[in-house]
């Protein structure tokens, strides 16, 4: 079979698979569940695995932002993924007079849009193994299969896993990850 249309096939196979149904509940997070009618923001709150991203967000000053109509991908990284930064790290970015710095790193983790697991997989399969996203920051992520599942390289080559896919949201789709995106 062409390559082309074994790309087609599994493409569309994963969207199928992964496309949101009536009846589907949303995944929950860290044991909270994610009701879809609820914003980004709103659903954060409740994962007892985003605390260190929801502190970020407020230090921001993108709750407003994040809370808005969107719609937004969220690539939204585990109290974890931010306990894997050098020591002191989260700490710094912070601090009031890290602001812009902090804005930077959190925005790398947002593209604009709506999409799920399995359209961003399909065009990576599509662009012959890989899909590259400009994220609100500027900065361009690339989005690679792994395995049986997704993965993200930041601008630096650093590799975080989507560990939670297509967590829908009423503004966009949240998408956990194992390790922080940094941007340049």
């Amino acid at each position: 079979m062409k390559t082309w249309l074994k790309t087609a096939l599994f493409a569309a196979t994963l969207s199928i698979a992964t496309a949101p149904s009536a009846f589907a509940q949303n995944p929950t997070v860290g044991g909270a569940a994610m009701p879809s009618n609820r914003n980004i923001v709103e659903n954060a709150l409740n994962s007892p695995i985003h605390t260190t991203l929801v502190a970020a967000v407020k230090a921001a000053g993108l709750v407003d932002t994040l809370s808005g109509a969107g719609p937004f991908t969220v690539f939204a990284p585990t109290n974890q993924a931010f306990d894997r930064l050098p020591a002191g790290t989260v700490e710094t970015l912070l601090q009031p007079g890290n602001k812009d710095m902090l804005v930077k790193v959190l925005t790398a983790h947002v593209v604009a849009g709506d999409m799920t697991g399995g359209q961003i997989l399909g065009k990576a399969m599509a662009n012959g193994g890989s899909y590259k996203m400009k994220t609100v920051s500027g900065d361009t992520i690339t989005a690679v299969p792994d395995g049986r599942g997704l993965a993200l390289i930041d601008e630096s080559g650093s590799k975080a896993v989507v560990t939670i896919a297509d967590v829908d949201q009423s503004n966009g789709v949240i998408h956990v990850i194992n390790n922080v995106l940094v941007p340049q």
